[in-house]
């Protein structure tokens, strides 16, 4: 048996100088309908793009109208890989784009970088288990990034899972 589709979002980071609104155009095109867009929040947890993207970095959240098939994370992680291209200055990405699904078992994100907990999808594709949806609340895992694991995140994804849950309701009946 198949498993359920799932909802499909990006995490977005960008600096302040960043082409935020072409971007976020391009992935509308490039992806489908956008349904919700979160509030812009700091990315402050970790420092690890400030190298290539420079000082004050935010993100945003990106969730999109239609479900997708598990498998076409793969297809999703190598488009946003080429629209980060686009989007890159000097050979330096000015935006992060990383496409993840929300599932009523829990969240994946799709990274190309391999780790013990990252399954190998193809392709250069990894999933990387971010968090687990257990009685009732999501969890996060010793590997799950500080900024998933904080209050505003994951506020935001029990808000989404909730409202995916009522979509896939409505997909199911036809």
């Amino acid at each position: 048996m198949e498993p359920a589709p799932v909802k499909l979002f990006t995490g977005v980071i960008y600096g302040p100088s960043s082409p935020i609104d072409e971007c976020l155009r391009s992935l509308g095109e490039g992806i489908g309908e956008i349904e919700i867009m979160s509030g812009d929040m700091p990315f402050d947890r970790t420092r690890y793009y400030e190298a290539e993207m420079g000082p004050a970095l935010r993100r945003v959240i990106v969730v999109f109208r239609e479900l997708i098939q598990r498998e076409e994370i793969v297809e999703m992680k190598i488009f946003t890989n080429k629209l980060e291209k686009v989007f890159s200055y000097e050979n330096k990405r000015t935006i992060n784009i990383d496409p993840g699904y929300i599932a009523q078992e829990h969240i994946i994100l799709a990274t190309g970088k391999g780790y013990s907990h990252r399954p190998y999808l193809g392709r250069g594709v990894y999933a990387d288990l971010t968090l687990l949806y257990i009685k009732d609340d999501f969890r996060k895992l010793e590997w799950t990034y500080p900024d998933y694991g904080g209050d505003e995140m994951m506020a935001l994804f029990r808000k989404l899972r909730h409202e995916y849950a009522g979509q896939l309701k409505e997909v199911t009946k036809r």
